[in-house]
């Protein structure tokens, strides 16, 4: 596929994270995925930004999720 405009890798939350960073005139918004699985891309988190630096809380629930996401696939 192709890559999105304005993205970023989030390694913090886990290996393949990446983060689509989206800005309009009703703010900024950032959608955490996963697209390394063969079948299909796991969105883990989609938010609108109100600060400059990611809430905590939105960082632990991507990854709360992610984690989620490999257990299901061992199961």
């Amino acid at each position: 596929g192709v890559e999105p405009d304005d993205w970023k890798p989030m390694v913090s939350i886990g290996a393949g994270v990446q983060e689509i960073r989206v800005k309009d005139e009703t703010g900024a918004y950032r959608t955490l995925y996963v697209a390394k699985f063969e079948e299909g891309v796991y969105v883990l988190h989609i938010f609108q930004k109100k600060t400059r630096k990611t809430s905590q809380h939105d960082l632990d629930l991507a990854e709360k999720r992610y984690r989620n996401v490999l257990k299901e696939r061992l199961t």
